[in-house]
């Protein structure tokens, strides 16, 4: 019995040997196939030996896997619809480095761009077209924003990477190689090196209401190595951040895109089915959808749909190569539903990947990945509603004081998924630089060309474009600004600036206080004090007239005005969460007219007090709702409302106070928006009013602003100088409608250069009473003129995006008639620099 077990014994154990031998003669190759800009898995992608012609698809997370006895001798070729071909051989070096032992693993990245060649086919059905009606019939019910309400958790990522540079040139350059333990960190497993730069996170629960509508996003966690501003964290939350993509638009940076499921699709997308797979007992269909014309702002993709309830499981969307936005050499965006019940599927990842080449798309650039996951979904509960009601506006953020301060051990159990290799060399490299003296010197110097200022200790510098300039009345003027910064105070802001014209041999300068005293909702007291020349109205956007960039395009026989003002002002500023914003100012001024502009002298003194001083109150009421706001230390900019923004203002001059001469009211309105319809393009309007009551001296009226210079002017009038017109009575609106590829989509050669296209209106009717007419235009000689109730009007157009970043504007004066006989007041060119997406 003992040789009978010893023998059964023996026999097992040749047997295992054996197939060990076997299993371990045996080869793998296994592999993943995925896009090659997203990093997407690629579902049923055909993966077939050219030889022998044996394949088979790869499953739902791109996987494919062949068993054979020995190595092939043939190349391996995947083919999946709108994605060029990808063969590799044995020979080729890919296979090398996959090579483990006798399991051999392929990581397969697929480009976009193969051209499906069309065949006409006769039939009664076009079956892609019947899925796209299918869908958007099924739009109300699929998309999660037509609930009545829901929340979620939301784990959004961002990382930004250096791509397509050489890794041995840069690590030889001399002003990298301190910084070389950096290129330890590049990625080149896929054959195309890039860095990673910088990484950010959030986690947020997020509550949604139909009717009527809210939102509520609470940020719990918030992680911007070397970032520290809650506006910019508020943007990576999911407020800003949602993209649905049942709805007829999609906004890609600022354009819209016609979604390929809008219900007006079928005008310019072409569908057609190409699949249809059974996933654990579902039926999905794969529909493929292509533009219908180039140059149009549509995307290129597929999407899976699930039967019978037409949703979307996962989409797919690109950019085209002739789609008309800049900078962009790659897009994706891809969204993937999962299924909650029998009937409804709710949002489960959404990653958006975008290529940046400023330069060209075969030369340095940079890759963004926003990733986002959202878990414990919960859908039409009474805790939505009990959590929405404690908002105070419709839509609000709340960022937890204690949302920066969340230590590894939360990071590590509250991620949706782990972080990648790439994810935690980012932060412990953003850690090391910034503790590195020679980094932060490099980026004050970058920060400094770039903006204008640097930061000196707990001073601040600039900007640096100021410091020189030279004009007719003070010849060469060298200027200095210093302000303080964060550092010295995240509550008060101290800034001056001095300046001498070596020609008139006179000081000019200005000081002003700023205390902060509430950031959000904002509220602050600001003081200052100045004794310097009027350059203009200077608004955000607008060349100022007293820098040395302005003496270059200023227009031919045109003098430059000098009007000398001495300013005290005071003001406070309070606003409110839902947008209503006031500012209180009190104001003494002091005007001095000095070259090219009517003397005081011509002026009859008043009863009271000087002919060109006044003393000024002015209550400003501003109603923005739902405005945001890229925020700084102590200033911030606007970064628009999806509703018109109206303002009001009332003035009241006080004759005695302070030797002021004139008692007068002003009264001002305004209602602005910028609003993006498309297909149709972009428009932005302001309409404006204004009046005084009072007889005063030209600077205490409306001077109708003009401009001086060849760079344009959003907010003047171009063809009209300073100090032209004078009002006392005045409406006017101001039109632009920008409407991107427009008729340049037509040409193939402008097409290709992202030609843009747009026109403009501009129109203000004024009037004077007789009293303030003899006082300024006849005491002075006609030097300023009065429309007398005429209306003003300059129509324009032009070329935008010119090599990306000029724009060139065509104007005429159209009005009032006749027109003047000089061919320059009647007609211009006017350029401007542009930078946008």
């Amino acid at each position: 019995m003992k040789m009978f077990c010893r023998g059964l014994i023996f026999l097992m154990a040749l047997m295992v040997l054996l197939l060990s031998s076997s299993q371990a003669q045996q080869k793998w190759v296994m592999g993943l196939v995925k896009d090659g800009l997203s990093d997407e898995p690629i579902p049923f992608a055909s993966v077939k030996w050219m030889g022998t012609g044996q394949g088979k698809l790869t499953d739902t997370a791109g996987r494919f896997l062949f068993r054979m006895s020995q190595w092939p001798s043939d190349s391996l070729e995947i083919t999946y619809v709108g994605y060029k071909d990808y063969r590799v051989s044995m020979t080729d070096a890919r296979w090398q480095k996959g090579l483990r032992g006798d399991t051999l693993f392929l990581v397969i990245g697929m480009d976009r761009g193969k051209s499906v060649s069309e065949v006409v086919v006769k039939r009664k059905i076009d079956r892609g077209l019947l899925m796209w009606k299918r869908i958007v019939k099924r739009k109300p019910y699929n998309s999660h924003y037509a609930k009545v309400n829901f929340s979620y958790e939301l784990h959004n990522k961002l990382e930004l990477d250096i791509n397509r540079f050489n890794k041995d040139k840069v690590g030889r350059f001399g002003l990298v190689k301190p910084f070389s333990f950096i290129l330890n960190n590049v990625d080149s497993s896929e054959g195309v090196p890039y860095l990673p730069i910088y990484f950010a996170e959030t986690i947020s629960d997020y509550f949604y209401q139909k009717s009527p509508f809210k939102t509520r996003e609470i940020i719990k966690a918030s992680k911007t190595d070397g970032l520290e501003n809650e506006s910019v964290s508020k943007l990576l939350g999911g407020t800003d951040a949602n993209v649905n993509i049942y709805n007829d638009f999609i906004p890609v940076f600022d354009k819209q895109f016609v979604s390929p499921i809008s219900d007006q699709g079928d005008n310019y997308y072409q569908y057609r089915v190409a699949d249809t797979q059974y996933v654990n007992g579902q039926r999905l269909i794969h529909l493929i959808f292509t533009p219908k014309r180039k140059g149009e702002s549509t995307f290129e993709g597929d999407c899976w749909v699930h039967d019978p309830t037409w949703a979307i499981q996962k989409m797919n969307l690109f950019l085209g190569p002739e789609a008309n936005i800049n900078f962009i050499n790659k897009l994706s965006l891809v969204q993937e539903f999962r299924r909650l019940n029998d009937t409804t599927w709710f949002l489960s990842k959404d990653k958006f990947v975008f290529d940046i080449a400023p330069i060209g798309k075969n030369s340095l650039g940079f890759i963004g990945r926003k990733t986002t996951t959202y878990q414990n979904v919960s859908i039409n509960t009474d805790q939505n509603t009990e959590a929405l009601n404690l908002n105070q506006i419709k839509q609000e953020v709340i960022f937890l004081p204690s949302a920066r301060e969340q230590k590894d051990a939360y990071w590590q159990e509250n991620r949706h998924e782990a972080l990648s290799r790439n994810e935690k060399a980012v932060y412990q490299m953003i850690d090391t630089l910034n503790k590195m003296p020679l980094f932060k010197r490099y980026s004050n110097t970058v920060n400094f060309l770039a903006t204008g200022y640097t930061n000196v200790g707990n001073f601040e510098i600039g900007p640096w474009y100021n410091w020189i300039w030279a004009n007719a009345l003070q010849g060469f003027r060298p200027r200095f600004d210093l302000g303080t910064n964060k550092h010295f105070s995240k509550k008060w802001y101290l800034h001056g600036y001095l300046a001498y014209g070596f020609g008139n041999q006179e000081w000019n300068g200005k000081f002003e206080v700023l205390h902060l005293l509430n950031k959000n909702p904002r509220s602050y007291i600001h003081a200052s004090i100045t004794s310097d020349y009027d350059n203009g109205q200077v608004y955000y956007d607008e060349v100022s007239q007293d820098n040395l960039f302005a003496l270059a395009v200023r227009k031919n026989d045109v003098p430059i005005k000098f009007l000398h003002i001495e300013e005290q002002k005071l003001e406070y500023f309070k606003e409110w969460k839902f947008g209503l914003g006031v500012t209180t100012t009190f104001k003494h001024k002091r005007f001095d007219p000095v070259l090219n502009i009517p003397p005081r002298d011509l002026f009859i003194p008043p009863a009271k007090g000087d002919v060109m001083t006044t003393t000024e109150a002015t209550i400003k009421v501003r109603f923005g709702y739902q405005e945001k706001f890229l925020e700084g230390n102590f200033y911030r900019i606007s970064l628009g409302s999806a509703y018109p923004v109206v303002e009001m203002r009332y003035t009241r001059g006080i004759q005695g106070v302070f030797n002021s001469g004139y008692n007068y009211s002003k009264f001002y309105v305004s209602v602005s928006d910028f609003t993006k319809r498309p297909p149709l393009g972009s428009f932005y309007y302001n309409v404006f009013a204004g009046r005084t009551y009072g007889t005063v001296p030209y600077p205490m009226l409306d001077i109708i602003p003009g401009n001086e210079i060849y760079y344009y002017n959003k907010y003047a009038f171009s063809l009209m100088n300073r100090f032209e017109y004078l009002a006392d009575r005045y409406a006017g609106f101001n039109i632009e409608h920008n409407l991107g590829a427009g008729l340049f989509r037509f040409l193939p050669i402008t097409r290709k250069m992202k030609i843009r296209q747009f026109w403009n209106v501009k129109a203000i009717t004024t009037s004077l009473t007789p009293e303030n007419y003899q006082m300024n235009v006849a005491n002075t000689g006609g030097f300023f003129k009065d429309l007398s109730g005429k209306t003003y009007m300059e129509v324009g157009t032009g070329i935008d995006n010119i090599i990306r970043f000029i724009r060139l504007d065509f104007v005429w004066r159209v009005l009032p008639t006749p027109r003047p006989v000089q061919s320059i007041e009647r007609f211009g060119v006017f350029f401007s620099f542009r930078l946008s997406f």
